[in-house]
């Protein structure tokens, strides 16, 4: 890979995989750890790469992986022990305060924002996605490795999963845990 190649994923790309990043992981100084190995990746597997999804998407896979990754070691580490870590079933909570990026959210969306804890692995991934990066359906499946109507699925079921906790959460005046 050329070095003018890896500048300029990392120029264009950067800011949206980070962010990403911070909204899985909800803490910055992990995010920054996985984006050094986010772009490690790419610089090892760029010549691999056919061109088959977008780089952006290409790029959104690895970050995502990168998570998923840095999720089962601490799943691990807690645990102590190599149980199975489920990303498509399991909640993936965090215990880290609220990141800045999240903060300077509006209310709504950082009420579903925290809600999103509450979701499995695939619904918040695909929620973040959607609705946090703005990817489309097409770049969602593209990104996960899922066609467009497993995307649309699991879409559908996070939002009306979230519905439900948000209305509950409302009725009750908390946050609906």
């Amino acid at each position: 890979m050329d070095d003018s190649v890896f500048h300029r994923l990392y120029d264009e790309y950067h800011q949206d995989v980070f962010q990403f990043l911070v909204y899985l992981v909800k803490n910055r100084h992990v995010a920054e750890d996985l984006m050094h190995e986010v772009y490690l990746r790419v610089f090892r597997a760029y010549d691999r790469f056919e061109g088959k999804s977008s780089e952006k998407t290409w790029l959104f896979s690895i970050a995502k992986n990168a998570a998923i990754d840095h999720f089962r070691k601490t799943a691990v580490r807690r645990k102590h022990a190599q149980e199975f870590f489920d990303w498509e079933t399991q909640q993936l909570v965090s215990a880290e305060r609220m990141p800045e990026e999240v903060s300077e959210l509006n209310e709504d969306k950082r009420f579903l924002y925290e809600m999103l804890d509450h979701c499995t692995g695939d619904q918040k991934v695909v929620i973040l996605m959607r609705y946090f990066q703005d990817l489309s359906i097409a770049e969602t499946a593209e990104a996960l490795g899922w066609t467009e109507g497993k995307v649309k699925t699991v879409q559908h079921r996070g939002i009306k999963f979230l519905r439900e906790k948000m209305t509950a959460g409302e009725r009750s005046g908390s946050d609906g845990r």
